[in-house]
């Protein structure tokens, strides 16, 4: 059941997500230049906790709009902007009705503002729309979650820096795939998502 609480608790198992596989998110990264994808979003992530911690939210828009800024401020790069503007959308259409689907939808369009990507273009795009389409379908299970992280290997990079090393990167998995599976992972472990 999408409430406060149960969201409180995605976004704490979500950090905790990224803090325990940090360095597989940056061995992820490191074909594409910086190799820093999980420190940046580590870093976002404390900073999430920190503002929770010291002021918690009062609804789902406070609570999302916490996680888009801490996002913004402190991740950096394309992935802070990317899960930023994907919480703030997400807090706008939590303002109409605490429908998860409804607030994935806004977080995709959030997604989708800043990056422009579409379906297999080996981009967090690629588990987001298809977890969305589960969600509708009622088949979402960790193991469908999985099957559209590892499917960006088979994808061609055709947005950000990486579409500049794309043939390097055939059979790797998306870094930013990767970390958006770990969200939705800690959205099913939550109890957020109702069959």
């Amino acid at each position: 059941m999408l409430t406060v609480e149960t969201s409180r608790t995605w976004l704490s198992l979500f950090i905790e997500k990224l803090e325990k596989n940090e360095n597989y998110l940056n061995t992820l990264d490191a074909p594409i230049g910086d190799g820093d994808h999980g420190t940046n979003m580590v870093r976002g992530a404390r900073e999430l906790r920190s503002k929770l911690a010291q002021e918690p939210p009062a609804d789902l828009p406070e609570l999302f709009v916490t996680a888009g800024w801490s996002f913004i401020q402190k991740t950096g790069g394309t992935a802070g902007l990317l899960y930023g503007q994907a919480f703030l959308h997400m807090a706008r259409a939590f303002q109409e009705s605490a429908d998860l689907l409804r607030g994935l939808a806004g977080g995709l369009e959030g997604i989708q503002k800043v990056g422009h990507a579409e379906l297999k273009e080996k981009t967090l795009v690629d588990v987001w729309i298809p977890v969305m389409e589960d969600i509708r379908n009622q088949r979402l299970s960790l193991e469908r979650i999985n099957e559209h992280v590892i499917s960006t290997k088979d994808f061609q990079a055709k947005k950000g820096r990486a579409a500049y090393v794309s043939e390097q990167l055939n059979g790797h998995i998306d870094p930013g795939a990767a970390s958006c599976g770990y969200f939705f992972e800690a959205m099913l472990e939550a109890g957020v998502y109702d069959e």
